[in-house]
């Protein structure tokens, strides 16, 4: 079957359990579900602590706990298409949403930006980091380049690892793959004030969005992410120095959401020097069929690879797999040193298309490459640079992301680099970042490349916290609504928070998340605090989750968007920008001049930097090529818009 087709086949892992429409909302609510409140979500607001949690010892039986399960059902998500009634009853499905895992690429600390959002510091969490579950590996060779001449040093099993998988030849797909998340509804806090989700560290959606747009092409809704958008830029968060995490937050009146305000959450994870990063045994996994050819594809995905290897030294290794008809190992590990450099430039040089896209056979080469040369206290990771479509395919995806999710718990993970469009399967690329606890890019110039494999580099290898969680609760006393702008895709059940059984995200070195909420703030309420954010983490090797919380003072909350910080008002041109073309309801006073005047506003300092000029370029084409209706105006005008409620059809 068709990579392409392989996530008609994928089931949903998460079902919205535990909520229907709230009472307050008709029947035939087109885009939007309010969570109807469970005994657990009228829970008083959480204590505060002046520390993380205390550490528990971990029992002698959690080494034979099942494999860690997929994150569970999550508050409902409203979808971006409008349903009537009938539709809605022949699709059971809609209000189902698969929980993801969430990567995020770091972001560089740039010069001249003005100071960001109020720094909310926490004491750092004791050490709970357990011993590494990854099994043995034989010693690195010392030689400098490595022949292939190698004793078996996987875990058992690593030979047949996908041998239960069928695979057949069909005809090759053409056309984007993506898949609709919904757009997340807004919710009363009196029904359910508490908003749970695993991080995002990913930006592909956004330099996806580039791409099209460069094309002349109007980005299809499906495949915006507006967390991706968000988190694709760089808002100087401040580093912290002992604890995993900094947090800075900051709250000001929205600028097109009549009567609320926008919440800015940015957390950054700890940074690490090249001479402390651990060693990385990486085995690049390229697809050269005949759908890569271009220079926007293979020969991108070569210059990229050449600029990942300038980065390594004599601590590293790399093997280099092939796939067109057939997969084949061009390179066995080979040591980054001086000769060993040069030979992976002169096989990367060399590559070229063949065939057909045996997608299946090149990556089960390559993870028995990586499980059998699997090295303790090292990087091991899968480097898939394709596509994500092929006619010699598996039957199954299922199949093929539970042997990744495996292969992951045992210590080899996976990064997934997209190269090209009009034949591209996003939902595959991410999907396999996902289950394979790594991160997703999409490479659209050689700018692109280097930001992921060279500025970025230690951040996209290199995990400093793993299964994070982000939980905020809100005082239903001082916030009546609240919604989270994007993450749809990432949304966790409230009681999955403290269950470290459920699977989340990982941070990289340096790494930053950044999520935005639009709040109801009660009018006279009189509070010291607002809400509390509380986040969840293992450390890279660990299998007990650590606790931090901060409250969230009233101090942060601005008197005017103006007085917001240009890092925030930055955030805030990002989301408006990913809101508009995903066609969001809640997008629709929201006009391109009114982004271009708010691009505007952001100082020169900050705006003269290259990512953020080219924002404003993305603006101005979005606007020259969006020439499409407003689909909720038959049902209510844009000056009669409830800011409250999506429109219903009775």
């Amino acid at each position: 079957m068709k990579w392409m087709h392989w996530m008609i086949a994928l089931p949903l892992l998460a079902s919205c359990a535990n909520t229907s429409p709230a009472s307050e909302e008709a029947e035939g609510q087109i885009a939007e579900v309010q969570a109807r409140p469970s005994a657990r979500a009228e829970a008083p607001l959480l204590a505060p602590l002046d520390r993380p949690e205390p550490e528990a010892p971990e029992p002698e039986a959690e080494a034979a706990a099942p494999a860690t399960q997929r994150r569970a059902s999550r508050a409902p998500v409203g979808s971006s298409r409008m349903l009537s009634p009938a539709r809605r009853s022949q699709d059971p499905g809609r209000d189902e949403r698969r929980a993801r895992r969430t990567r995020r690429r770091p972001a560089s600390m740039a010069s001249g930006m003005t100071s960001g959002p109020m720094l909310l510091d926490w004491d750092p969490p004791s050490d709970r980091r357990s011993p590494p579950r990854v099994p043995a590996a034989p010693p690195v060779p010392t030689e400098d380049e490595v022949d292939g001449r190698f004793t078996h040093g996987g875990s058992q099993g690593d030979e047949d690892i996908f041998d239960d998988v069928q695979v057949v030849a069909q005809e090759r797909p053409t056309g984007n793959f993506f898949r609709d998340w919904g757009v997340n509804p807004t919710i009363a806090t009196r029904e359910n004030a508490v908003s749970t989700f695993a991080v995002d560290v990913d930006s592909a959606s956004f330099s996806m969005a580039r791409s099209m747009l460069d094309r002349r092409q109007i980005p299809e809704p499906m495949a915006i992410r507006v967390e991706e958008f968000v988190n694709a830029f760089d808002y100087a968060y401040s580093a912290p120095e002992n604890e995993p995490f900094r947090v800075q937050a900051e709250v000001f009146p929205s600028p097109n959401r009549r009567g609320y305000h926008v919440l800015h959450l940015g957390i950054k994870a700890r940074e690490i020097d090249n001479e402390e990063r651990k060693p990385v045994n990486l085995v690049f996994v390229i697809d050269v069929s005949g759908s890569m050819s271009g220079s926007n594809r293979l020969g991108l995905v070569k210059r990229s690879l050449a600029m990942l290897v300038d980065q390594l030294d004599g601590r590293d290794s790399v093997a280099i797999v092939t796939y067109g008809s057939s997969a084949r190992t061009q390179l066995p590990p080979t040591r980054v040193s001086s000769r060993g450099r040069d030979r992976l430039h002169g096989v990367i040089a060399t590559l070229s298309v063949e065939g057909s896209t045996n997608a299946q056979a090149g990556l089960e080469l390559g993870y028995q490459l990586a499980a059998r040369h699997r090295q303790r206290n090292a990087v091991n990771r899968v480097v898939l640079c394709s596509d994500g479509v092929a006619n010699v395919g598996l039957t199954s995806a299922e199949a093929l992301l539970s042997r990744v999710a495996r292969e992951a718990e045992s210590g080899v993970t996976i990064t997934t680099a997209g190269f090209g469009l009009g034949s591209y399967n996003d939902n595959l690329m991410e999907q396999l970042a996902d289950r394979g606890n790594g991160n997703y890019a999409y490479i659209d110039s050689a700018d692109e490349a280097r930001r992921v494999f060279v500025d970025q580099l230690r951040g996209t290898l290199e995990v400093v916290a793993k299964d994070v969680k982000i939980q905020m609760t809100f005082d239903s006393n001082v916030v009546e609504r609240y919604r989270l702008l994007g993450f749809e895709n990432r949304m966790l059940a409230r009681q999955d928070f403290d269950n470290d059984r459920v699977d989340a995200g990982e941070i990289g070195a340096g790494h930053t998340v950044t999520a935005i909420y639009e709040i109801r703030l009660r009018e006279n309420a009189r509070a010291a605090n607002f809400g509390t954010l509380r986040v969840r983490h293992k450390a890279p090797n660990g299998t007990r989750s650590r606790l931090t919380e901060r409250r969230l003072p009233m101090s942060i909350v601005r008197g005017s968007y103006d007085a917001a910080s240009a890092p925030t008002q930055l955030s805030m041109v990002a989301a408006g920008l990913a809101e508009k073309l995903r066609d969001s309801y809640w997008a629709r006073n929201l006009s391109y001049s009114d982004l271009l005047r708010m691009w505007n506003q952001i100082p020169d300092g900050l705006r003269e930097r290259e990512d953020v000029r080219e924002l404003g370029n993305m603006i101005r084409t979005a606007q020259s090529l969006d020439n499409r209706s407003d689909r909720f105006a038959q049902y209510v005008p844009v000056d009669r818009m409830d800011f409250d409620r999506v429109p219903v059809i009775r």
